[in-house]
C-alpha cells in the first residue's frame, strides 16, 4: 500500500514547470527525495501538504484526497528551520499546538522530551540548531502521525548530531512502522536509512527506485581516455573526460565490461555520483 500517490500532477511556476508528476511513497518505509536546488522538491512538498494547489492532476494520501482536512491530522512535518515563536519556550508552544490535534499523546510528548534531552522552560531563541531540530521533531511526533515529511532536516547540523538524528529516525520507522518522506541534498544520509529514492530534476521525475535497484543498476566506470569514441560514449548515462582518462556513469548490467577488466575500474555509484552525472549537460 502507498501512503501517497501523485497522478499526472502539473504545476507551472515562474522559473520552471513540474511536468506530469507521477510518484508514490510506499507505506512503512523511508523514501528519500533528491535533486539539485530549483528542481521542484519544495513545490512538490507544498502540493503534497495542500499548501499549493496543482494546476492539474490529483494527489492522494492514504487513498483519500490530500485536500481532506482530516488527513492533516495524520501528518507530521519537520522543516529545516523551527517556525515557532522564538520568545516562547516548549511549554508555552505546547499550549498552542497540542489543542490542534485530536490524537495528541501527552505521555509520548513527555517521553520524547526526555529522550531528546530538551529544556521545557528555556526560550527557543537560545536553542542550538540541533536543539531546534529536536524540538521540531518533538512536536511532529507527539500527535502520533502515520506519515512524516522532513524537508532538509539535517542541513547545518554537525556530523555527530546528524548521525544521532538518523539513528532515531531509523528506530522510529522500525518501532512504529512510520512512513517517512525525507527531502535532502545530503545524499549520504539517505544511503544510510532510505529504502526508496525519488530523483527530480528540472520539474521531472528522473527515476523512482529502491536502494537495492540503485545499488545493482548504477556503476562508475573509469578507464583510459583512448577507450572512448563515438560508439562507446553512448554506453554511458554521463561521462567526464580529463587528460588522464574518463569517469562515467553506467546504468545496467556491469558484466558487459568483464572482457575489459584489466583496463577498467568499476565501482558502485553513490547517489551523489548519480545526481552529478545525470544532471550534466553532455561530456566534458
Amino acid at each position: 500500500m502507498n501512503a501517497v500517490e501523485f497522478h499526472d500532477v502539473t504545476k507551472k511556476r515562474k522559473d520552471f514547470t513540474l511536468d506530469t508528476i507521477n510518484l508514490t511513497i510506499p507505506q512503512g518505509y523511508v523514501t528519500g527525495f533528491i535533486g539539485p536546488n530549483g528542481s521542484g522538491k519544495t513545490t512538490t512538498i507544498q502540493m503534497l501538504m495542500d499548501l499549493l494547489p496543482p494546476d492539474s492532476g490529483d494527489i492522494t494520501l492514504f487513498n483519500e484526497s490530500n485536500k481532506n482536512h482530516r488527513m492533516k491530522q495524520r501528518i507530521g512535518f519537520v522543516y529545516d528551520e523551527l517556525y515557532m515563536y522564538e520568545e516562547f519556550n516548549i511549554k508555552k508552544m505546547k499550549s498552542f499546538i497540542a489543542p490542534l490535534y485530536e490524537n495528541w499523546n501527552e505521555a509520548l510528548f513527555q517521553q520524547y522530551l526526555k529522550e531528546f534531552d530538551l529544556p521545557l522552560k528555556k526560550k527557543l531563541k537560545h536553542f542550538s540548531k540541533g536543539m531546534k531540530m529536536k524540538c521540531s521533531l518533538l512536536f511532529a511526533l507527539a500527535h502520533e502521525p502515520e506519515f512524516i515529511i522532513m524537508d532538509e532536516p539535517t542541513s547545518g547540523l554537525d556530523p555527530i548530531f546528524r548521525r544521532e538524528l538518523l539513528d532515531q529516525l531509523q528506530e522510529l520507522m522500525l518501532r512504529d512502522n512510520q512512513t517517512i518522506f525525507l527531502s535532502t541534498h545530503i545524499t549520504t544520509d539517505l544511503e544510510r536509512i532510505a529504502h526508496y529514492i525519488v530523483f527530480i530534476y528540472k520539474g521531472e521525475i528522473i527515476f523512482q527506485k529502491s536502494m537495492l535497484e540503485i545499488q545493482e543498476q548504477f556503476h562508475i566506470v573509469k578507464g583510459k581516455r583512448e577507450m572512448i569514441d563515438a560508439d562507446t560514449e553512448t554506453l554511458f548515462s554521463g561521462i567526464k573526460m580529463n587528460q588522464h582518462g574518463f569517469t562515467a556513469l553506467f546504468e545496467g548490467d556491469s558484466t558487459v565490461f568483464n572482457a575489459y577488466s584489466d583496463d577498467l575500474v568499476i565501482e558502485k555509484a553513490s547517489l551523489e555520483d548519480i545526481m552529478y552525472f545525470l544532471t550534466r549537460e553532455g561530456p566534458e
